[in-house]
């Protein structure tokens, strides 16, 4: 079954109690037990509920795991997910990461005595360098927020496996529709289900996909402790979303594309980042573990007071925190996304003041061009 079928047709389509085409949103916090020698698939909303599990069985075929898991942001997933460490152990992560996620990395988990080695992870020698005796896990974003770097995940996660090390892929600006990190051998993949997963900017959820059943037991045992699951309003929406997603990153791709070309023609506009264009970074390699270019971009232009003025001017689109919407979203990292990160790491990282990321979205690409055209007079 091809990918676009398997949105639509995954088993989690009808609801197997009335026919429905949609399954229910049972919003319920507790259930009734008709035999309490015997207690039921469902008792409490916490440990589990219908909506919730049709949305994490979808989200697991996906990603072809063994099961998946549903929570209340990307950021309470990866949390989860970096709960399965323990104090002493050592995690390598990529410089280039979101800002939530080094937030969390060094203001709260370091705490708990887990020690984070932040490298640039597009250079495989620093990866292998960083591995340590007590090293447990191996966290990666690829592309990365917001530089569009490239790890090339099937020798980080050869070097993984030698070392007996977890991977972990924040798979957000990819979706499983473009790249399946588990196939590729990593061993847990989390989404910013706010993203391109739900894509109309109306859910706050995260996902998680692992591929064994020890990391399944584990996980829903995080899950089910600290309790911050994805209500079942929000994982109804987030199964309507899932639904036209191939659609939707079709449309972005190609958008993106003609965006990230005509933006490298703009006098104003100093470098381009997006894994589409030949000239990026780690294109090659991105194209033998991915199956497209992706719906983000970032650019940045030659001064401060011209990106102010860009972020100002630009009409028709949202300037705002966030990505993956029906609507084009330009954001300013070093305001938004990466404003936790101190201002000395965003300028060695390269996250520069006049960086902008761009999330196309479905509007016409010549109308896009022409309000950023007029934007960069």
């Amino acid at each position: 079954m091809k990918f676009g079928t398997k949105l639509i047709h995954n088993g989690n389509e009808v609801d197997p109690y009335t026919g429905a085409l949609s399954i229910p949103i049972y919003q319920a916090s507790t259930f009734h037990q008709p035999n309490i020698e015997n207690i039921g698939k469902y008792d409490y909303a916490r440990s589990g509920n219908p909506t919730r599990e049709a949305l994490e069985s979808t989200i697991a075929q996906l990603e072809n795991g063994v099961r998946g898991f549903a929570f209340s942001s990307g950021m309470a997933a990866i949390s989860s997910v970096l709960s399965l460490f323990s104090a002493g152990d050592h995690i390598v992560i990529c410089e280039d990461v979101y800002g939530g996620t080094f937030r969390i990395a060094t203001k709260v988990f370091n705490r708990f005595g887990i020690e984070f080695t932040f490298v640039d992870a597009s250079e495989i020698s620093e990866i292998e360098s960083a591995i340590k005796s007590n090293t447990k896990g191996l966290y990666l974003e690829t592309p990365s927020n917001p530089l569009l770097k490239i790890t090339d995940l099937r020798e980080a996660i050869k070097i993984a496996k030698r070392n007996d090390v977890i991977v972990i892929v924040d798979n957000s600006f990819l979706s499983p529709y473009f790249q399946k990190p588990l196939d590729l051998g990593a061993d847990i993949v989390v989404h910013s289900a706010t993203k391109f997963i739900a894509g109309h900017s109306d859910v706050i959820g995260g996902l998680a996909v692992v591929k064994s059943e020890e990391l399944a037991r584990d996980l829903y045992t995080i899950q089910n402790s600290f309790g911050a699951v994805l209500g079942p309003q929000d994982c109804w929406l987030t199964l309507r979303g899932l639904k036209t997603l191939k659609v939707r990153m079709d449309v972005y791709e190609q958008t993106a594309q003609k965006l990230a070309n005509w933006l490298l023609t703009n006098e104003c506009v100093e470098e381009v980042y997006y894994p589409g264009l030949k000239e990026h970074p780690g294109h090659d390699i991105h194209f033998e573990q991915a199956s497209g270019g992706g719906a983000v971009l970032s650019f940045t232009l030659k001064t401060i007071d011209q990106t102010i003025r860009f972020l100002q001017k630009v009409e028709n689109v949202a300037v705002a925190v966030s990505l993956g919407g029906v609507e084009t979203i330009v954001s300013y990292p070093v305001k938004m996304s990466h404003a936790a990160i101190p201002k000395d790491v965003r300028e060695r990282l390269g996250v520069k003041d006049t960086l902008v990321r761009v999330s196309v979205g479905l509007e016409d690409v010549e109308d896009l061009i022409e309000s950023f055209q007029k934007a960069l007079r």
